[in-house]
């Protein structure tokens, strides 16, 4: 069965001040999409509308081609949620709690055994089965609440900052749970963390102001800010100065003897110069890359739209 995620002209209001204002887009194929944006943006309504905890004040929601306001309990049934705080049971034990879950996603009671087994082995958690979630590590808390997210096989998974608070090695191995999902689900990941979107994430939608002001690949949402500098490696490298002499460099800063970034202010065919400046003189150019913008620029440029 096809998986299918459209958000359509979604709006909603509390009081007189809008929290998002005509959000639109559309997801047609498993993998992870990164959900981002600053405090107040606008992310976690639009994922609590998406997720059916929260009523739209106007616009539509269309899971599988079912519309969520007009047929609720079977859209929510294709939905998997993990809000930022883990609704986890701490005196349960791991396989009481995902039982209590699979019960309440309306799991055959014939099939709910085997749904809680598969779950558990899916997130890492099955020799903790017996454990109370009380005595579990941070790490393993947050298994076991994408457990309670996947156990009835959804076709969409909203996971809100699911690597808050874990350690280095906790969060490495969430990342690749994160992954697996990913190949079977539509994962909606909102993160703070810039690197954790675009290590997991196959697209980008960023919302700003209540407005998506970016949808696009994480390809694309890299190289939305156009470079400035380049990193040049030269076997007989000139000085400073004759670099920062060329047409357009402004700034010129060697890394090493014979490493250096130059910055430019048009990009216009500047490698090219460059390497016909090697060429002519004699700098013995090895190698030349444009820089990436970082991560944090092109949120920040994003950030500031009007």
């Amino acid at each position: 069965m096809s998986i299918h995620l459209k958000v359509e002209h979604l709006s909603h209001r509390y009081a007189t001040a809008w929290a998002i204002h005509d959000i639109n887009f559309e997801i047609n194929t498993t993998g992870i999409v990164g959900l981002l944006g600053s405090n107040g943006a606008g992310k976690s309504t639009t994922m609590n509308i998406i997720c059916g905890v929260l009523k739209q004040t106007e616009g539509d929601v269309f899971i599988n081609g079912m519309n969520l306001k007009e047929d609720p309990l079977q859209v929510k049934r294709q939905i998997g949620f993990l809000p930022q705080t883990a609704p986890l049971h701490l005196e349960s034990t791991v396989e009481e709690y995902l039982t209590y879950a699979a019960h309440l996603r309306f799991i055959d009671k014939m099939k709910v055994k085997q749904a809680v087994a598969e779950a558990m082995d899916k997130t890492g958690v099955a020799h903790f089965s017996s454990r109370l979630i009380r005595n579990l590590s941070g790490g393993y808390r947050q298994r076991v609440g994408i457990a309670q997210a996947i156990i009835h096989k959804p076709s969409i998974v909203v996971l809100d900052e699911p690597t808050n608070g874990l350690d280095p090695n906790q969060i490495i191995e969430a990342r690749r749970l994160i992954q697996r999902i990913g190949q079977e689900h539509i994962v909606l990941l909102s993160s703070h963390v810039l690197t954790e979107i675009n290590l997991l994430c196959r697209d980008v939608i960023m919302i700003e102001n209540g407005r998506i002001v970016f949808t696009d690949s994480m390809d694309a949402f890299n190289n939305y800010v156009q470079p400035t500098s380049l990193l040049a490696v030269m076997e007989n490298p000139p000085a400073s100065a004759e670099l920062q002499a060329i047409d357009g460099v402004s700034k010129v800063e060697f890394l090493t003897a014979k490493k250096c970034r130059i910055y430019f202010s048009n990009k216009s065919n500047i490698a090219e110069t460059i390497i016909a400046a090697s060429i002519a003189r004699g700098w013995r150019l090895q190698e030349i890359n444009l820089e990436r913008s970082l991560l944090d620029d092109v949120f920040k440029e994003l950030s500031v739209q009007p």
